[in-house]
């Protein structure tokens, strides 16, 4: 059987404002939140679209855990969301108070931009050109 990914870990210091911010702002979807006892959840949220890969929202429980909330990547870019119409996506999520770091570009590649989590992560929005 072939290798996929299916899960990355993203640590946030709330279950449910973890939830309300990437489901709501960014307009993900919640595809699972469960209960497993002592104050941990298994909470998977995924972009509309997304088959195969989520984000596991993991609460942050050690102090060397909270002190990477937001920095997972030293600053980087370390995901990106990958979308069919950019402008759609930028206008809602503007809307919705999501903060981009610089003002959308054409690259050979893509129309792209950064922009920041809740929790202050980067990330590029891009749509990809034929």
């Amino acid at each position: 059987m072939p290798q996929t990914l299916s899960l990355i870990t993203l640590l946030v210091d709330d279950y449910d404002r973890a939830i309300a911010h990437y489901c709501g702002a960014l307009g993900f979807e919640l595809r699972e939140d469960s209960d497993h006892g002592g104050g941990k959840r298994w909470v998977r949220v995924a972009p509309p679209g997304s088959t195969e890969t989520c984000l596991l929202l993991a609460q942050a429980s050690t102090d060397e855990q909270r002190a990477r909330i937001g920095d997972q990547t030293g600053g980087r870019v370390g995901f990106f969301l990958r979308t069919d119409d950019f402008w759609r996506d930028h206008a809602r999520m503007i809307a919705n108070g999501v903060a981009f770091l610089e003002t959308p570009r054409e690259e050979r590649y893509a129309t792209v931009a950064v922009f920041r989590d809740a929790y202050g992560n980067r990330w590029d929005l891009l749509q990809p050109k034929p």
